[in-house]
């Protein structure tokens, strides 16, 4: 039996979104829980048409507020359409370590066979260790192994509201620490990308609340957070074993199989991501233009 469920049933049951139809977008979920396509979105057109950019960027907007991470198949974008289309969400974030394309805003995507590691081979929320994470991130693919690189996204929301009541009231109020300094050292050395003086660190509240849908979303990932600020290191150890074991859950999760030129949008501050690195010795690139975002509370 699962550990989320017993006699009563799971104790995370989907909470319906709104029953209001899409009408400039088509939306299919990939689970109840978090993930769906969008359909009708020729992402390049919209970034030219501001008469028809208006409607429809609102539906998305809803759409990535009721599904997390969205997904856009068949878009052929220039890296400036990809910038914009990012402009169109915020201010936008520059990463602390990672190589660009020619513009700050614009990550570098890439593993071939030669490649030591692939991007975000492990489950976190991008850049946590800044004092104002990222917002969202926009993944953009052009070229992808024949088999495999799937990303695989976990609904925090969903891990958060799974705990029980004891564990809720444990952890209400409680901050970590997140540190990039030990993910960002010499990751993208064989980039030829040169370690700086130091990396971001800040401290979050352990259950963020997300600022426009008001949902409590749990906040820690493997990625960044080192531990538990005021508790003793070996309760912060073992809280946190714990916490990440129940977020990367399957029962919260969806997972998205790539194909070339599709884009994957998704909320950093109410999700995980994970992308697997299991297609080697075949190549897969892209870029990523990330939404900067707000200090969690």
């Amino acid at each position: 039996m699962s550990s989320l469920s017993g006699k009563q049933g799971p104790r995370y049951r989907h909470t319906a979104d709104s029953t209001d139809p899409y009408e400039t977008i088509g939306v299919e979920k990939l689970t109840p829980i978090i993930g769906a396509e969008i359909f009708g979105v020729d992402i390049a057109k919209l970034i030219d048409d501001e008469a028809r950019s208006n409607r429809q960027m609102d539906e998305i907007h809803r759409a990535l507020a009721e599904n997390l991470v969205i997904f856009f198949r068949d878009q052929h974008i220039t890296p400036q359409q990809h910038l914009a289309f990012g402009r169109k969400f915020g201010e936008l974030h520059v990463h602390p370590a990672a190589p660009n394309e020619g513009d700050p805003a614009l990550m570098k995507i890439y593993a071939d066979k030669d490649s030591p590691r692939a991007n975000g081979e492990g489950w976190h929320t991008d850049v946590s260790c800044d004092l104002e994470p990222p917002m969202g991130s926009i993944l953009y693919i052009k070229q992808c192994p024949p088999r495999g690189g799937d990303t695989l996204f976990a609904n925090m929301y969903a891990a958060y509201e799974a705990l029980s009541d004891r564990m809720k009231a444990y952890l209400d109020g409680l901050t970590a620490l997140h540190d990039g300094e030990q993910t960002y050292r010499g990751l993208y050395s064989n980039y030829g990308v040169a370690d700086k003086r130091e990396y971001p660190r800040a401290e979050h509240p352990v259950v963020r609340t997300h600022p426009v849908t008001g949902k409590k979303a749990l906040y820690v990932n493997r990625g960044f957070t080192r531990f538990i600020i005021g508790v003793p290191r070996d309760e912060s150890d073992a809280m946190l074993a714990y916490l990440y074991q129940h977020a990367e859950n399957p029962l919260f999760q969806c997972r998205f199989r790539w194909t070339e030129n599709a884009i994957a949008f998704w909320d950093n501050r109410c999700a995980q991501h994970r992308a697997m690195w299991d297609y080697w010795p075949h190549t897969r690139s892209g870029t990523r233009v990330t939404v900067k975002g707000e200090r969690p509370v």
